[in-house]
């Protein structure tokens, strides 16, 4: 373990990740980024099985840190699954290619024992001819007359396309120059998801995934249902409460990865979601419907077209004070980038 730690922090002071300064503030280090985003970051800590390893990972903090306020919640630079569909509609249309790669350093192993505080260095927002997206701050692009090609980052993996192979080789070499990476070649697994190209676009699916989840649950010899939720069904907390609603949670959450590839649990999922704070045993049970529902189809997935008219549409309903608890309406909505769906 201990080579392990000095290689990965080798690895971090070579590419100039980071570097550690000593605060007059009670002497509490201060870590200072060199190559980041704008927002704030923060050091997290793991506590790991054995009690006795902590993991820490260098992830970006959503919120505004202060100095002596205990920091609990820390986040990793995520691109947006509609975004990551918003891409794959966009590349297939447009006949681009494809690339993956994985980061070596993402995350930092070592013991930590001092409260650390990072701030980035500013000017990452425009280097040249490259912005950062608004809507989605893991979204970068790079225009050169008509040269266009877009990098999209979560946590460790990057995916890059455009419509000119030599900027995206150009794209490659300077981000190797910086950064520990592999190279995975063309898309074939990312984030979870299958991806199958063919001249008629790229499907993708998390069948993998869904197979775990049934797994988990115990269910691979139950009988499949034919929908992930009984019509008319509206759960209310009149049950008993789960004692290990632990399992509730992580459950609910790895279905709500799944509607990444699969809209036609969303509203199911959805449901779910909203006793997450106190599962009772008829949540359970109706989540665990849903898990026979994959049974049914397990190989199901998004179709994005190669044939694209780029129009959007959007198609939207809502019940009518559907909440028995709340008595307020649940609304829903598709949006499609000609034939494919992307939100």
């Amino acid at each position: 373990m201990g080579h392990i730690i000095s290689d990965r922090k080798r690895n971090r002071q070579k590419i100039l990740v980071w570097d550690v300064k000593t605060s007059t503030d009670q002497g509490q280090a201060e870590v200072v980024l060199i190559a980041t985003t704008v927002e704030k970051w923060a050091i997290g800590s793991k506590l790991a099985m054995n009690s006795m390893v902590i993991q820490q990972a260098i992830q970006r903090q959503n919120i505004i840190q202060a100095q002596n306020v205990l920091i609990t919640d820390t986040f990793s630079p995520t691109a947006k699954i509609v975004s990551v569909r918003c891409l794959l509609a966009l590349a297939t249309a447009r006949g681009w290619s494809l690339h993956q790669m994985d980061l070596n350093n993402a995350f930092l192993h070592g013991d930590l024992s001092e409260e650390i505080y990072m701030s980035p260095s500013p000017g990452l927002r425009r280097q040249g001819e490259e912005h950062m997206s608004r809507a989605d701050y893991s979204l970068f692009t790079r225009t050169q007359g008509k040269s266009f090609t877009t990098l999209l980052i979560y946590v460790d993996d990057i995916l890059i396309t455009g419509n000119d192979p030599v900027s995206i080789a150009e794209t490659k070499t300077i981000l190797h120059s910086h950064f520990h990476l592999k190279d995975l070649g063309d898309l074939k697994y990312f984030l979870g998801i299958e991806f199958s190209a063919s001249k008629n676009g790229i499907f993708i699916s998390q069948r993998k995934y869904a197979l775990d989840i049934i797994k988990d649950a115990g269910l691979l010899g139950a009988a499949p249902v034919d929908t992930p939720m009984e019509r008319g069904l509206k759960l209310s907390d009149k049950s008993d409460l789960l004692k290990e609603p632990g399992q509730y949670r992580r459950l609910v959450g790895r279905l709500i990865y799944l509607t990444a590839s699969r809209p036609d649990i969303t509203y199911a999922v959805h449901v779910l979601s909203r006793f997450m704070h106190q599962p009772r045993r008829l949540h359970m049970e109706a989540a665990l419907c849903v898990v026979r529902y994959l049974k049914s189809a397990l190989g199901q997935g998004l179709f994005f077209f190669s044939n694209n008219d780029f129009k959007l549409r959007a198609y939207c309903d809502s019940d009518w004070i559907g909440c028995p608890l709340t008595r307020r309406s649940t609304s829903g909505y598709y949006v499609f980038l000609g034939p494919s769906l992307i939100s």
